[in-house]
């Protein structure tokens, strides 16, 4: 059975940062097949960091420049370094994981609440 497990949100105040990290189980799954999304409240879920399938990084416009993603396939496991938080990037961000490349998301972690304070 695969598992997305998110960790790493909270409360943090505007300008600062957080990491946020995904472990997979139960399948192994390369970096370039797993995305962050997030969800505002009253808002429909939105893509906002992956891999291409050459290997670079791609973002939603509204966090280019501050977020980062990045992944270990050794440990099963990707990451998002949000830095310059803004009030607007508050919402629960998602872990996604697909089978192979092209394919729709199938695996969707639990989510983890990110709350940015003005």
């Amino acid at each position: 059975q695969v598992q997305l497990v998110e960790s790493g949100g909270g409360l943090v105040q505007a300008g600062g940062s957080l990491r946020l990290s995904c472990a997979a189980s139960g399948r192994t799954f390369s970096s370039r097949d797993m995305g962050w999304f997030r969800q505002a409240p009253g808002k429909e879920r939105d893509f906002v960091a992956g891999i291409t399938w050459s290997g670079g990084t791609r973002y939603a416009t509204s966090v280019k420049g501050r977020f980062t993603f990045s992944g270990d396939n050794a440990k099963n496991m990707v990451y998002l370094q949000m830095n310059s938080l803004k009030p607007e990037d508050t919402a629960v961000y998602y872990c996604a994981a697909r089978r192979n490349w092209g394919e729709e998301y199938a695996y969707w972690g639990q989510g983890t609440q990110v709350t940015v304070s003005s």
